[in-house]
């Protein structure tokens, strides 16, 4: 039986204190309280988890203020805080056992745009993609790049200092910033900015905050006093060491003084940043790109300096694993023609050269590279197998996007051991990275590791995440050993360990860098910022007199939690155990169908992120109330009067699991994040399996009923087309079905049905013994169409038009019998009940299969169904049999058919999510089909409509719904004139029929037009 879960996690009483003296105050932000949220939080894209005592989400600057000053009361003395942004630091930059205050959710607009002087003021929690998104039109870009820039903040950059792709050129964060805004830890503000060195003889000249004043005075004090000491110790590298830029604050010859060097790179341990005034870069007006291939990573490498040396603006790595992971991943179908395979020879390593300026200029440099290579590749040399050229501005981007994603990709790799973050941004001189590789590479394979690397060759900077399996001790107390041997190599060859990324927990390694002189100095620095330790305490260093830093290396990682769930669990549950935290399910862009749930709350709770990390909570706690988790997925339901008691007493009785589902009920169940998720976690998957075992110990929603049953119902209804909508669709049946049973705008049946409007029609009167007769040479013209509850009920004249596409195009279409599919059952958690249905189907189209026809369906959810879960429920017993999408057998067809002359003709096709992520090629087929046909055919890229099957129908989705709608749809079609809009899915058609106005055409439709023309 499912117990009730309790986490024992409560509150700190000085923290529940504070917080509900903040909750009294004028504080107009969120405070969230919840288990789930402090477990969302207590990760990022690190192995470390520290739980939170609860999370502050600000709406503006005093907000913030008002926290830190009531902080400061004598009886609030000992709560500490943390700023977060997106969340993607790769070693618990941002985590804390005290509050975090995330800025992302509200404090994210873009200010202040002055394109005549090249700079923009933000608030610290705009994503930097979003960033540049209100930059392009004013012709101007925030250049420092990083690989998370879908989803990383401005103050996550500016507290880490980050850098990326083009460092050499474009810079790291903090040579962009102009001015900042921040909170100090007595909840006053400062702001700073250049000063010159005359005006720092009088404190009122530089600051009107009193502790601002001291703050500067001092800083600017023993930076200069100690200018030798800095100029010795700190490394000559393009990257920066976080805590504190000792060297930056004074100009080069003394003459201005900056303390916002200081707070760049400080990782929140000295103030709150909360506004940013940076410069801009002019948009290039030509980019060139040239992707390398190499015999061998090793030859990359070598050859990198030379190519640094060609005035290249990028020079990105990377090796075969990232390679051979991105072949495997959705993102290779963008990029595959632009790295092409060479025949007959193995590309192991691979740079990419990128050129950015004005024309004659990129031009020079491309064909002065160009006539290199083709010399050292006529001579065999430097290990350059051959190269390919791109200037096509979108097909760089998406190299980008590919390399971009390598971080995550390595996340999938096979086995327990995978590849982490925790001396992932080493950093050393250009031109000692290769030998300096050879040795790291040297250290890992000493200890039996596999590894992957990717990086910036032009900086120095190479990211390498050695495989591990944290929920092995021995591999945890590995973690330590790679980490000390790595530090002392970085230190060997003049550089940092932590180059890129911050420093977060490895603090620890500060004095060896620094030295004691120097690491006094920064002690006194974060003393003089916050005495007692209570913003971010326990990275980069604490002050003087407060003991040693809080957090290191061997600090609580996930795998301490992970580890306790037992072998057997973990492995029936994959996607939940191997989210890494990559953190791309909050992809910040409404075109993009990545975690919609997310997009439209905001709320981390509601993300692929957040609810693996609450069913990891989940599967722990029931190891250690000694339940058998595989054993309770098959256990029956408790008798109904218990699961109504259990029901009645939810409100009254704390259980985890209503957490958990609460974030899992928000999920539209469109497998976006199966696709687009770098490491693959599905969470409609795991989402099933839970429902399936909650609600043996509580009632299901009636709603869930309705859903699970409209398969086998539909074919009874349909006898009655006219009387069944009449009963339905009339205001009074609409307010009764949405009150007692929570569903809205159910669609009506097709009237004249299927049935009918295929009578007499020779695709009617399935006849399996008939279609065994037809002899083998003959069966290539027949086509077999595969119903799915929704054409062909609710849309029937879309199977009509089908069925005369297939008879236009010169072929037989025989109907098969309607079999339900198990897709809504499926997405209820009615296990059972979905793996009978999917045999049953199986079965039949096993049986079918054997007839050699090729079987096509038209809803994409319901054909990859039978791809994904049935072959995950059903393994082995699945059969072989193939359902093809439309666009998949018309592809094969039109090879044998002649080429309609080009028509006026234009049309948009509009994706269903679950099609474009689990086949991102589909926009492409679709091109090639109305090319074929004469037409032109633009795919837009938008993010989910707000249906996704029977989610919208949901009175308590029903905002929700026309939110995400109303995000990407709805501003897109407006655009477009209503006959030129294609729409392949039927949950989106309904959609666009209920919020827009009108039905749009599936692409079949339009097909069939063209085909009479």
């Amino acid at each position: 039986m499912l117990p009730l879960l309790s986490h024992q996690q409560t509150l700190e009483p000085v923290y529940l204190a504070y917080l509900d003296a903040l909750e009294q105050s004028e504080y107009s932000g969120d405070i969230d309280k919840r288990y789930s949220a402090r477990l969302v939080q207590a990760t990022d894209n690190s192995v470390y988890q520290f739980l939170p005592q609860a999370v502050l989400y600000p709406k503006n600057q005093q907000d913030i203020q008002i926290a830190l000053t009531l902080a400061t009361t004598d009886a609030f003395r000992s709560v500490t805080f943390s700023a977060r942004g997106g969340g993607t630091g790769t070693n618990g930059q941002s985590l804390t056992h005290g509050l975090i205050l995330d800025v992302s959710r509200y404090m994210n607009r873009v200010l202040e745009v002055n394109a005549e002087q090249g700079w923009v003021r933000v608030e610290a929690g705009v994503v930097k993609d979003a960033l540049n998104d209100a930059l392009r039109p004013h012709g101007f870009f925030f250049s420092p790049d990083l690989s998370t820039s879908n989803r990383a903040t401005i103050g996550g950059m500016i507290n880490t200092d980050a850098s990326g792709a083009g460092s050499l050129v474009y810079g790291k964060t903090s040579d962009h910033v102009l001015a900042l805004r921040s909170v100090l830890i007595d909840g006053s503000v400062l702001d700073t900015h250049p000063l010159d060195a005359g005006l720092l003889c009088n404190p009122d000249n530089i600051s009107d905050n009193p502790l601002g004043q001291k703050l500067i005075s001092a800083v600017a004090a023993v930076c200069r006093e100690k200018r030798t000491q800095i100029e010795n110790q700190f490394p000559k590298l393009n990257r920066f060491l976080t805590g504190y830029d000792l060297k930056h604050v004074w100009n080069d010859n003394l003459t201005q003084f900056d303390l916002s060097r200081i707070l760049t790179g400080s990782e929140g341990t000295l103030a709150v940043i909360t506004e940013a005034k940076l410069n801009l870069t002019p948009l290039p007006t030509e980019r060139a790109m040239v992707n390398i291939k190499y015999d061998s990573f090793q030859s990359a490498l070598r050859h990198a300096p030379s190519l640094v040396a060609a005035r290249a603006t990028v020079v990105e790595t990377v090796d075969s694993k990232v390679l051979n992971l991105a072949r495997e991943d959705i993102v290779w179908h963008s990029v595959s023609d632009l790295i092409q395979e060479m025949p007959g020879k193995v590309i192991d390593g691979l740079n990419m050269v990128e050129f950015a300026g004005d024309t004659v200029e990129v031009e020079q440099k491309l064909a002065s590279l160009e006539a290199v290579l083709t010399e050292q590749i006529s001579k065999g040399e430097c290990g350059v197998l051959g190269y390919q050229v791109t200037q096509d501005k979108p097909s760089i981007e998406k190299i980008y996007g590919m390399r971009k994603k390598a971080v995550g990709l390595l996340g999938a790799t096979k086995g327990r051991r995978k590849p982490i973050a925790f001396a992932e941004d080493t950093a050393v001189p250009p031109e000692k990275l290769a030998d300096y590789i050879m040795e790291f590479r040297a250290v890992l394979d000493g200890h039996n590791l596999q590894y992957g690397m990717f990086g910036h060759v032009d900086a120095g900077v190479l990211h390498v995440r050695p495989a591990l399996d944290m929920c092995d001790v021995e591999d945890e107390k590995l973690l330590r050993v790679i980490s000390d041997q790595v530090a002392a190599l970085t230190l060997k060859y003049g550089g940092l360990m932590w180059g890129e990324h911050g420093k977060g927990v490895r603090g620890e390694y500060g004095p060896s860098v620094f030295g004691d002189e120097l690491y006094g100095v920064l002690q006194d620095i974060k003393g003089l910022f916050d005495p007692d330790n209570r913003l971010n305490p326990g990275k980069l260093v604490a002050p003087k007199h407060t003991g040693a830093l809080y957090y290191d290396i061997d600090s609580a990682k996930r795998g301490k939690f992970d580890r306790q769930i037992p072998i057997e669990v973990r492995d029936a549950f994959p996607d939940v155990m191997n989210c890494n935290g990559n953190g791309l399910c909050f992809n910040y862009s409404s075109y993009s169908p990545m975690c919609p749930s997310f997009k439209v709350t905001g709320d981390r709770v509601q993300s692929p992120k957040g609810r693996a990390g609450l069913m990891r909570e989940w599967l722990r706690l029931l190891e250690a109330e000694g339940v058998d988790v595989n054993a309770l997925a098959k256990a029956k339901p408790l008798g109904l009067l218990q699961r109504v008691q259990n029901t009645l007493n939810a409100q009254r009785d704390y259980d985890y699991s209503h957490e958990v589902m609460e974030s899992l009920k928000g999920c539209l169940a469109c497998k976006a994040c199966s696709g687009q998720c770098p490491v693959k976690v599905d969470v409609p998957k795991f989402r099933a399996q839970f429902f399936n075992i909650y609600y043996q110990r509580y009632l299901r929603p009636a709603k869930d009923y309705l859903v699970a049953g409209i398969e086998d119902s539909l074919p009874l209804m349909a006898a009655a087309p006219r009387l069944t909508n009449f009963a339905a669709q009339n205001p009074l049946s609409q307010w009764v079905i949405k009150k007692a049973i929570g569903y809205v705008d159910a669609p009506a049946l097709s009237v004249p049905t299927l049935k009918q409007r295929l009578d007499g029609h020779a695709s009617r009167g399935y006849d399996l013994a008939a279609l065994q007769a037809i002899p083998e040479e003959a069966r290539s013209q027949f086509v077999l169409v595969v119903q799915d509850p929704f054409n062909s009920f609710y849309d029937s004249g879309l199977v009509l038009r089908f069925i005369q596409l297939i008879e236009k195009l010169g072929f037989k279409p025989v109907l098969l019998p309607y079999k339900p599919n198990g897709k809504p059952t499926h997405i209820k958690g009615f296990l059972d009940k979905f793996a009978k249905t999917a045999q049953s189907s199986a079965d039949f189209l096993n049986q079918v299969h054997k007839l050699g026809m090729p079987m096509v369906g038209i809803d994409p959810a319901l054909v990859l169904c039978y791809r994904d879960e049935y072959r995950e429920v059903l393994g082995a017993n699945r059969g072989h049999f193939e359902v093809k999408l439309a666009n998949e057998w018309l592809l094969n067809v039109i090879k044998d058919l002649p080429a309609k002359a080009p028509q006026d003709k234009q049309y948009t096709w509009f994706s269903h999510c679950t099609e474009s992520t689990a086949k991102p090629n589909t926009a492409n087929e679709w091109t090639k089909i109305f090319a074929h046909f004469g037409a032109k055919l633009t795919a837009v890229n938008l993010g989910c409509c707000g249906m996704a099957g029977t989610y919208g129908h949901e009175a308590e989705n029903l905002e929700r719904s026309k939110a995400l709608f109303e995000m990407s749809w709805q501003q897109t079609l407006a655009k477009i004139e209503q006959p030129q809009v294609l729409v392949s899915g039927y949950s989106c058609r309904t959609q666009v029929k209920r919020f827009a106005g009108y039905k749009p055409k599936h692409p079949l439709e339009a097909l069939l037009e063209l085909a009479n023309i």
